[in-house]
């Protein structure tokens, strides 16, 4: 089949009046080749069909059904995950390179019968700006330790430039899970950029009084002047602003389900044991941002000598009753503090109390008066 430049030349000869056979020759191509094109009137690209056969074999012919019946299953299943799976159910049956056919087969297959997609609109960042942060809730992944469903949120940070992220585990939105939570993420990944982004945060803020919204916003300046942070937040009702965190929590939330599928099993020991398999997932999809991330890093500033480790001091009286009121919880403590007033130092996840400048104990901020541990045994509840 002649191309379309040289079609296009044997007309252009034709409209200058010379004859047929002359025109095919000045074309490079013969009188009957130039007759057919002429009464065609098309182009020779315009007369190329779409191939509808296959050059070679489908090597997921047999198969496709049970893939078919895992994606009506489990729509969220990916190509690599059930690439991983007919490994294990055929061995040796398929090879590595095969894996983009599985994925086009899919895509092919989500594009006929999957749900709508989400649309997104890419924005242009430059390397070491912002960093966004934002709680996410993880339970609805059904994770368990020791047989107990683990109830548990993440603070997420992202720079959005590369997209590296990490990750802390938090109980609950507040001000002191957002304090340690940003503190140690910059630790995890070693620098700082000029701004840090974050709703109106008003699940931390509404618990609070007038004073204590006072108290925690001055704590959180204190934080990001340690750090050189400039503190930004989005505009309300402008959704997109934080988008780059938004997406990173549904991927990353989609990327430990993928974990937790190939581990087999949701249940973990313990709290230590889930945190290493979270890190884990970040490590791996850190990995894959090394280009843009060594931009960035070159431009973070370095941090600061050590972690603020911000808290809320509270003094309280010990009662009659040997208990404290810290923060409208009650807490149980030794009846030798009976009257005694003690400094409470307030964290995300732990009250610690001092008399003086001595520790005396730790108690979970969760549980209450049930709670009650002497200093150093509460082990895997302080906040990892």
């Amino acid at each position: 089949m002649k191309r379309d430049p040289e079609v296009l030349r044997m007309l252009r000869e034709r409209a200058t009046g010379r004859t047929q056979a002359r025109a095919a020759a000045r074309a490079g191509m013969s009188e009957r080749t130039a007759r057919k094109y002429e009464q065609l009137a098309h182009l020779p690209s315009q007369l190329k069909q779409p191939r509808r056969h296959r050059t070679r074999p489908n090597p997921f012919a047999e198969v496709w059904p049970w893939v078919v019946s895992q994606l009506e299953r489990d729509p969220a299943l990916q190509g690599t995950t059930l690439f991983a799976l007919l490994h294990q159910l055929h061995p040796g049956r398929f090879q590595a390179g095969q894996l983009r056919t599985l994925q086009t087969h899919i895509a092919t297959w989500r594009a006929v019968h999957g749900p709508d997609r989400e649309v997104i609109f890419p924005q242009v960042h430059r390397p070491g700006i912002v960093a966004q942060s934002d709680f996410t809730h993880l339970s609805d992944l059904g994770v368990t330790l020791g047989g107990v469903p683990f109830p548990h949120l993440l603070l997420h940070l992202v720079f959005v430039y590369s997209n590296v992220e990490a990750v802390q585990i938090c109980a609950s939105e507040t001000f002191e899970a957002l304090a340690e939570g940003l503190e140690r993420c910059l630790w995890q990944l070693g620098g700082v950029p000029q701004q840090h982004r974050t709703d109106h945060l008003s699940a931390a803020i509404r618990p609070l009084d007038g004073p204590g919204r006072a108290e925690a916003s001055a704590r959180y300046a204190a934080l990001l002047r340690h750090y050189g942070l400039e503190p930004t937040t989005n505009n309300a009702g402008v959704a997109h602003e934080d988008g780059d965190v938004e997406q990173a929590h549904f991927r990353f939330k989609q990327a430990v389900d993928q974990a937790l599928r190939i581990r087999g099993s949701r249940e973990f020991p313990d709290r230590a044991s889930y945190a290493r398999s979270l890190q884990n997932v970040v490590k791996q999809r850190n990995l894959t941002r090394q280009t843009r991330w060594a931009e960035e890093q070159a431009v973070l500033r370095p941090l600061p000598a050590a972690p603020l480790a911000l808290c809320r001091e509270v003094r309280v009286p010990v009662s009659r009753f040997g208990t404290i009121q810290v923060l409208r919880n009650t807490y149980s403590v030794p009846s030798r503090l009976i009257g005694a007033t003690v400094l409470a130092r307030v964290r995300s996840e732990v009250v610690e109390v001092y008399r003086g400048t001595a520790h005396l104990l730790v108690l979970s901020a969760a549980e209450g008066c049930r709670a009650c541990w002497a200093r150093g045994s509460i082990g895997s509840t302080t906040a990892t």
